[in-house]
């Protein structure tokens, strides 16, 4: 399998290119981010229909990283995005991204389609970020600061703060844990879970007012193991929790998701 794997071995333009096309149009996973190296592949996710949801889907995905000068292009920290950075001092990075929203389909939650819930339409959103990563011994940690406003603006903004962790390296294996927390504001927490006097008499749902605050928090693992010098296995998974007003939304089916990936790169 190795020999098979070594003789593809596409070119870094084409790499390149395929690339930014994945960021227009696939939603995300995430994948192996204690690393820098370049990756380029095709995985599977599961995720719930949105947070707090009882309905789970698999989905394509892709494995993107690429760090380039100063542009770059990733699927590993949470959200799929791309934009530019530059490094201010050692080991922290400022840059500006575009990011992908996923929205929420009607169609994949019956909850949503038995109470004729309106879609949230996939969309973009721009922001700014600040990024620290530093290995403590043998243990990299990266340390991640991100906002995100919808260019839809009735869809508001969200702040994110992520914290990353390699716990174990062995041979071809690699593992390591993440946190997450991500806070909305009043637009983008109505928008998701709030529910108006007009839509409650639509879908027959009471009234709800979603304020700004803590949206959700999450915990996850992450894994890997080489298959030769240029492929890679990956996986993640996540249990991603809503806090504050979201949660108490008459949207919200369950408290907690989950999310898991799994999918095979190449290094180039």
């Amino acid at each position: 399998m190795n020999t098979v794997l070594s003789a593809f071995r596409p070119s870094s333009v084409l790499i390149r290119s395929v690339i930014f096309t994945f960021c227009l149009t696939v939603p995300l996973a995430a994948f192996a981010e204690l690393s820098n190296d370049p990756l380029l592949g095709p995985g599977l996710r599961s995720r719930p229909a949105y947070d707090g949801s009882a309905s789970q889907h698999m989905e394509l995905v892709p494995v993107v990283r690429y760090f380039g000068q100063p542009w770059f292009a990733r699927s590993t920290q949470g959200v799929l995005e791309g934009g530019v950075r530059m490094e201010i001092a050692p080991g922290l990075h400022a840059g500006v991204q575009l990011a992908y929203e996923p929205g929420r389909k009607t169609s994949e939650s019956d909850f949503l389609k038995n109470h004729d819930v309106s879609d949230i339409n996939r969309g973009t959103s721009f922001g700014l970020q600040v990024e620290w990563d530093r290995n403590f011994g043998p243990m990299p940690t990266t340390l991640l600061a991100r906002t995100r406003q919808h260019t839809d603006s009735g869809l508001g903004a969200q702040a994110d703060l992520r914290l990353s962790v390699g716990v174990y390296r062995g041979g071809r294996v690699a593992a390591g844990v993440f946190t997450q927390a991500t806070w909305a504001n009043a637009k983008s927490a109505g928008a998701l879970y709030g529910i108006t006097p007009q839509q409650s008499v639509a879908t027959g749902l009471p009234s709800f007012g979603a304020g700004s605050g803590l949206l959700f928090a999450s915990f996850g693992l992450l894994w890997s193991v080489d298959l030769n010098q240029d492929w890679i296995v990956v996986g993640s998974i996540e249990s991603r929790r809503l806090q504050g007003d979201a949660e108490h939304s008459p949207l919200v089916e369950r408290r907690s998701n989950y999310y898991a990936s799994a999918g095979l790169a190449y290094r180039f």
